[in-house]
C-alpha cells in the first residue's frame, strides 16, 4: 500500500532516495538543486515559496514517487502567467492565494514533474500524486493547483483525470547529427547562414575572450561576478531579483559538473556571462547578464556557443529558456509546452476552462505559423 505524505523542505528527505525517483536526465529536479534554492533563501517560506512536497512511500517506507511542491502567496517566477486568473478572483471578492504549485522555481525547462522511481507502476503513481495535491487543494481551500512545464506524457496524463491543459511554447534548438557547427550552418539557408556567421564575427572581434567553464574550473569569482550580471538584468528589465547571491555561490560547490558557465573577459576584468545547466542529453540556458553593450554578444555567449557545446558533447537538444521569438532565425524552432491546472469552485473552474481551451487552439495555431520561420532549407541550394 503507497502512503503519501508532505515535507516543508528538500532536506528532511534523504538526497540519494530523492534523486532515485528524479533520475539524473535533468538537473533541476536533482535533491542538490531544490536544496541549494531552499538554503540559498531563493524559494523559502519568507519569499512565498512555502515548499510542501510530496513524498509517496511503500508499505516498508521506501520512496517510490516525489513531487516539488510548494504553497505560493504570488505568481512572480512561474513562466506561466495566470495573473488575469488572480484579477478574476480578486473582482469577485475571493482570494487567489494562497495556491499549490508544483514546479521548479524561477526556472521554465521543460521536464517530469511527477517523479516515479524506475520499476514502479508510473501512471499510477502519478496520479495518486496528483490526487494528493487536489486533496490539499480541498482541505486547505485553496484556489487551485497549477503543474507547469510538465513533459507532454504526464500532461496528457493528467487532461485524462481532469486536470485542464494549457499549451505554451518555447524555442529549442535540434541536434541533427551535426559535426561541427559548420555543418549545422551548412543546413540553412545561405541568407541566414550568412547572417549567423556576421553575428558571431562581431561578437569575437571585440576586445573580449570567452570561456567555457564547468566543474571544476568554477571558482567562487565566477560565480560572484555572474551575480553581478545578473543583477545588472534585472535592473535593466525593472525585474524582481529571485535568485539570492548565496544561490549563485551555491554554483561551484556540489552543483558544479552541472554549470556550464560561459564568461566574456575585457582586459583584467569580467565584463558578461552566459549561465547554462547540463542534463544528459540536453543544455538549459538560464540566465545572461553583462556590464555594458557589446555588439551581438548575447547572441554569441547565449544561443552560438550553446549549440557549439552541445555538438561537441553529442547533446541532443538546446533549450535556450523562455519567449524569443529572434531565436527562430538562430536555428532555435517552436514547440510546444505543457501545463496543467485544477481549479476548486466550479464557477472559476468553468471559466478557466473555456479560456484555455481557446488559448490551446490559439497558441498550436501560433506554432505552426513560426515554424514557417524556419532559417533551414527547405530545397537543395
Amino acid at each position: 500500500m503507497t502512503q503519501i505524505r508532505t515535507i516543508d523542505s528538500i532536506g528532511k528527505i534523504d538526497a540519494a532516495a530523492w534523486d532515485a525517483c528524479a533520475g539524473v536526465d535533468n538537473p533541476f529536479l536533482l535533491h542538490g538543486f531544490l536544496l541549494a534554492l531552499e538554503q540559498s533563501g531563493s524559494a523559502a517560506k519568507r519569499s512565498g515559496w512555502q515548499a510542501c512536497h510530496l513524498l509517496a512511500e511503500d508499505a516498508g517506507g521506501q520512496l517510490v514517487a516525489a513531487a516539488p511542491l510548494y504553497v505560493k502567496s504570488h505568481s512572480y517566477g512561474e513562466y506561466v502567467f495566470d495573473w488575469g486568473w488572480a484579477e478574476a478572483w480578486q473582482r469577485s471578492g475571493r482570494d487567489y492565494y494562497p495556491k499549490l504549485q508544483c514546479a521548479v522555481p524561477f526556472t521554465p525547462a521543460t521536464g517530469q514533474r511527477l517523479l516515479v522511481r524506475p520499476g514502479q507502476e508510473a501512471d499510477r503513481l502519478r496520479c495518486a500524486l496528483a490526487a494528493a495535491m487536489v486533496q490539499i487543494v480541498e482541505r486547505a481551500q485553496l484556489s487551485g493547483a497549477h503543474i507547469t512545464f510538465l513533459s507532454e506524457a504526464e500532461a496528457g496524463l493528467l487532461a485524462d483525470q481532469g486536470w485542464m491543459l494549457r499549451i505554451g511554447e518555447q524555442f529549442h534548438w535540434q541536434n541533427d547529427g551535426y559535426r561541427s557547427f559548420d555543418d549545422f550552418l551548412g543546413a540553412l539557408s545561405s541568407r541566414k547562414r550568412k547572417a549567423i556567421r556576421k553575428e558571431r564575427e562581431r561578437a569575437n572581434q571585440q576586445d573580449i575572450t570567452l570561456h567555457c567553464l564547468t566543474g571544476d574550473q568554477l571558482r567562487p569569482e565566477h560565480c560572484d561576478a555572474f551575480y553581478r550580471f545578473y543583477l545588472d538584468t534585472v535592473e535593466r528589465k525593472w525585474a524582481q531579483a529571485y535568485l539570492s547571491r548565496d544561490f549563485f555561490s551555491r554554483l561551484s560547490g556540489p552543483l558544479a559538473e552541472r554549470v556550464v558557465l560561459i564568461m566574456a573577459r575585457q582586459q583584467d576584468r569580467w565584463v558578461a556571462g552566459a549561465l547554462n545547466f547540463l542534463g544528459t542529453d540536453t543544455l538549459y540556458g538560464r540566465n545572461w547578464g553583462a556590464l555594458g553593450e557589446f555588439r551581438t554578444l548575447h547572441f554569441e555567449m547565449c544561443y552560438y556557443r550553446a549549440i557549439d557545446f552541445a555538438i561537441e558533447r553529442g547533446l541532443q537538444r538546446v533549450e535556450a529558456g523562455a519567449q524569443g521569438e529572434h531565436k527562430i532565425s538562430r536555428g532555435y524552432l517552436p514547440v510546444p509546452t505543457y501545463s496543467v491546472h485544477w481549479i476548486r469552485e466550479k464557477p472559476f473552474k468553468d471559466a478557466v476552462a473555456q479560456f484555455v481551451a481557446r488559448e490551446r487552439s490559439a497558441m498550436l495555431q501560433q506554432i505552426e505559423a513560426l515554424k514557417g520561420q524556419s532559417p533551414f532549407r527547405q530545397d537543395t541550394e
